[in-house]
């Protein structure tokens, strides 16, 4: 089974207010996104791990990757103006022999290999597979009018990446045209037709957009 992985690295780290796109930030000494593609690499030695990049970033990540990442690990993509459009470019860069394909976010270094291989093995026998775990705090919907009520938390999913897929799947349904609700991979295989399988992901696979998710992505790394 020839396996493959679109990760997805475009933020400009203006959440953060930092001149240095914040998936080149180090975190325990070595940059998010250096750590994200080496985890991939260690759940599969032979994964073949395409990296979609804004053009300017290629020169810089050649530079802060290159004590960590071997030349020629990661292919570089050009990402797109929306998410959409990196992970569409790259999967026209994807071999064909590519059976299945996972699309990550770059800036979730903390991904388990348990859960990368959960998603892989899941997705090969149901089509698709996306990690999610449930809400730990009591959730409100606000109405439009200002008014808000009460929903029900074991009915609510937050969504993770890697988000992975049978690749001819995958790669027909970022055929659609874009609409601003293709918010991730999900929503887009799910408009061409396909269910959504969910399996369960892990509370430390977050997402790092803030000083606070980068201090505790440090204590976490520090910790092992």
């Amino acid at each position: 089974m020839k396996r493959a992985v679109i990760i997805v690295a475009g933020g400009k780290g203006l959440r953060m207010g930092t001149s240095v796109p914040k998936q080149f930030l180090p975190v325990a000494g070595i940059p998010i996104l250096c750590r994200t593609v080496l985890k991939f690499k260690q759940f599969d030695p032979t994964i073949d791990i395409y990296l979609a990049l804004p053009k300017s970033h290629f020169e810089v990540w050649k530079q802060v990757s290159l004590p960590y990442i071997p030349d020629g690990m990661c292919t570089l993509v050009e990402g797109g103006e929306e998410r959409y459009f990196s992970v569409k470019n790259a999967l026209n860069q994807v071999a064909e022999d590519t059976d299945i394909v996972g699309v990550h976010d770059g800036v979730r270094p903390l991904v388990s290999v348990h859960t990368i291989a959960m998603a892989y093995s899941e997705a090969m026998l149901k089509g698709n597979a996306v990690p999610c775990i449930a809400p730990p705090e009591s959730i409100r919907y606000e109405d439009e009018d200002g008014s808000n009520h009460p929903l029900d938390r074991n009915a609510v999913k937050l969504i993770q990446t890697p988000q992975v897929f049978h690749f001819d799947i995958l790669k027909k349904a970022y055929q659609l045209p874009y609409t601003k609700d293709f918010t991730d991979d999900a929503s887009v295989v799910e408009k061409f037709g396909e269910k959504i399988n969910l399996i369960q992901g892990d509370k430390q696979n977050i997402k790092i957009t803030t000083f606070e998710d980068l201090n505790f992505a440090e204590f976490l790394f520090k910790k092992d």
